[in-house]
């Protein structure tokens, strides 16, 4: 029997997840909408590496439209939805002890999402016999919470019921952080969209905390790793994280690193361009410093997968001899970088 499951994701990042559903063998795909990704599979649920999570698909209806008093009609879906079916679908082991729902909607409403919210919680609740825990008050859910997601996007309303006690983006490795890290989902479909091959070294010269190496190991552990970075506190962090997956850190200046020329196969990072993290020690004075010196240690016929802020970061990387082979636009954080995919044009290496 085929179950319709749902995965959410960054805004940009649904073709990647979908591509993970089907070279994965999980199901097919049967629908793309906003931050979702719908397929259908015989297998128990998939943890998903670039999807933020994984959902059963509940119920239906027309969308209730923008009206304050049209939040109520939202109680409706969870008479419609199978509790009987779903629940035993879920991977908790435990029967749930209390519901939460966590909502979103496209376009202006005279309601908010509490009210959404609330409406559907409190007939869930209702129906399954135990409390139902409000996000108005921005405290926590607590430990057994059985966790909903409603979606409104202008023409259906949707309900889901999470597979998992938790998110999928929560990784259990990170369990150290810094200012700038990057969201595990995205460093997984940048892992992904690098096509990372057995012996292939990977560099990460700006590594942070260490996810994109640590989600490249994951996935191609048959793989070699290493990153750098300037900050001590980034180093311990991504070296904590890492624990005893094949990664290297090493505390370095991005602007002169200490490799060969064409030593990387493969190249990872999310460069620290001052939306969130300022350039630093050598980068600080000379931003073109970074982009020579990914061309010099990025083997000829290597790629690099970038986070870049905006159009004329793009520019840069044509300049200094990077053609592009993949861009797509993300929301991410109120931002909209462009996740890039980049190859040597004319397959020279660049020079200091």
């Amino acid at each position: 029997m085929y179950t319709p499951l749902v995965a959410r994701c960054l805004r940009g990042l649904e073709p990647l997840v979908a591509a993970e559903v089907v070279h994965s063998g999980l199901g097919a795909v049967t629908d793309l909408r906003h931050r979702e990704v719908h397929f259908r599979t015989c297998r128990s649920a998939p943890p998903l590496r670039t999807a933020d999570d994984v959902f059963l698909l509940a119920a239906r209806r027309p969308d209730v439209g923008a009206a304050r008093q049209a939040a109520r009609e939202l109680a409706e879906l969870a008479a419609l939805t199978p509790l009987d079916d779903l629940l035993p679908l879920r991977r908790a082991v435990t029967a749930p002890t209390s519901v939460d729902v966590s909502a979103s909607f496209l376009g202006r409403r005279a309601f908010t999402r509490y009210d959404a919210e609330d409406a559907v919680g409190e007939a869930l609740a209702e129906r399954l016999g135990v409390p139902y825990h409000s996000r108005r008050t921005g405290a926590a859910p607590p430990p057994g919470s059985c966790g909903w997601r409603l979606t409104l996007d202008g023409t259906r309303a949707t309900l889901m019921l999470r597979v998992d006690d938790r998110p999928l983006h929560r990784r259990a490795y990170k369990r150290h952080t810094i200012p700038g890290t990057l969201h595990p989902p995205l460093a997984a479909a940048m892992a992904a969209l690098a096509d990372i091959r057995a012996g292939q070294a990977v560099l990460d010269p700006c590594c942070g905390a260490g996810t994109l190496l640590i989600e490249g190991a994951l996935a191609r552990p048959d793989a070699r790793f290493q990153g750098f970075d300037l900050s001590a506190q980034a180093v311990e962090a991504a070296r904590a994280n890492a624990g005893a997956l094949p990664v290297s850190v090493r505390r370095c200046d991005a602007g002169r690193l200490p490799l060969p020329e064409g030593a990387a196969d493969r190249v990872l990072c999310n460069p620290p361009w001052g939306a969130q993290v300022p350039a630093g020690g050598l980068l600080a004075g000379a931003p073109d410093r970074w982009w020579r010196e990914l061309r010099r240690v990025l083997s000829p016929d290597g790629a690099a997968v970038l986070l870049l802020p905006g159009r004329d970061d793009l520019a840069a990387a044509i300049r200094h001899g990077f053609t592009p082979v993949h861009a797509q636009r993300l929301r991410l954080s109120g931002a909209q970088p462009f996740l890039v995919r980049l190859i040597p044009a004319d397959g020279r290496r660049g020079r200091r």
